[in-house]
């Protein structure tokens, strides 16, 4: 197992080597071929050319693209100094960029943003794990009944339809008219409670559109596995069906649903921009919209490393999950 974990170890810390540089090209890159000065975007077309020039300097967008992705790397671990002429700017490590927008460093704003993120994901997936695993087994045991039909239809129903429409919808019904829940976030730091009670409105919003999409595939996947050999052995030996759910076909259905929790995981850190948008929660997506109105590349350029890293991790979890689920993998 140890072995296992040191190679799946090896294989992130790669993989995040070759995304960065990757998405740096993109950000910074990939513009300059298609002549686009970089520098004049962060400063505004209107800006004064020597002040064009000075921000392409202090940011290094005149040296090597290589040399850029070395620097950009070392600022990660040991800081980083923006520095043209007399004006010089420090960024602590880790130093994930500085806007030249809001004149701040990005990490800061990622730390900041970073909880309301995490907790509206984390929320929702454990809501859509329980209701849309659920959902799919007992539609899968109760196969063409009145349950399995309805269930589908429902699934259905949150699969089609768009988050800023179930989000204003349950807005206009269970705060703005009924009045239950409270659709202002507050923060945790000053109160628990209504920092719960704002999240429950977002969360049931995002999983109901997950929890579609898992119950459907659990359906699927349980239905095929009820019809496996192994299945048939174990209950011709006269073990409960209880048992033969929950130690056999449940091992099985947990592998694609792992696969699907690892990428939806990671990516909602990174930021779900409809949901936060919708409920006006101060999180990574809101910080992505505003700088993508502001052309705001560094924090684009930060907020998307985030979500790469996220995406590695969940994976990582996923396969050591494997593992423990399946002792076979350990091999690969």
């Amino acid at each position: 197992m140890l072995a296992y974990l040191i190679r799946r170890l090896f294989a992130a810390a790669v993989m995040l080597v070759v995304i960065v540089m990757v998405v740096f090209s993109i950000f910074f890159l990939i513009p300059k071929w298609a002549g686009v000065d970089i520098a004049t975007s962060f400063v505004g077309k209107q800006a004064d050319p020597a002040a064009v020039k000075a921000v392409g300097e202090k940011l290094g967008l005149n040296d090597p693209i290589f040399a850029q992705v070395w620097e950009f790397f070392r600022g990660i671990f040991v800081g980083r100094t923006y520095s043209a002429g007399g004006d010089v700017t420090d960024c602590a490590a880790p130093c994930f960029g500085y806007s030249f927008r809001s004149e701040q460093a990005i990490w800061p704003v990622l730390t900041d943003r970073f909880p309301v993120t995490l907790g509206l994901a984390l929320g929702a997936a454990v809501l859509w794990l329980i209701f849309g695993l659920a959902a799919g087994v007992l539609s899968a045991l109760k196969r063409g009944t009145l349950w399995d039909r309805g269930a589908m239809i429902v699934a259905l129903a949150g699969v089609s339809l768009p988050i800023y429409f179930t989000g204003l919808l349950s807005l206009a019904v269970f705060s703005y008219g009924l009045g239950w829940l409270d659709a202002q976030y507050v923060p945790m730091e000053e109160s628990f409670t209504g920092w719960l009670g704002g999240m429950i409105l977002p969360w049931i919003t995002l999983a109901f559109l997950y929890a579609a999409m898992y119950a459907r595939i659990t359906r699927a996947t349980m239905m095929e596995i009820l019809g496996e050999d192994y299945i048939r052995t174990a209950r011709a030996k006269g073990l409960k069906e209880g048992v033969v759910i929950r130690k056999h076909a449940m091992r099985s259905t947990m592998t694609p649903i792992l696969t699907m929790l690892g990428m939806d995981l990671g990516a909602l850190i990174g930021g779900a921009i409809l949901t936060e948008t919708t409920f006006s929660l101060p999180g990574l997506g809101q910080a992505v919209l505003n700088a993508i109105k502001n052309q705001d590349l560094p924090v684009i350029l930060g907020v998307t490393l985030i979500t790469s890293l996220a995406v590695l991790l969940a994976n990582l979890v996923v396969d050591v999950l494997y593992a423990v689920i399946d002792p076979r993998v350990r091999l690969t």
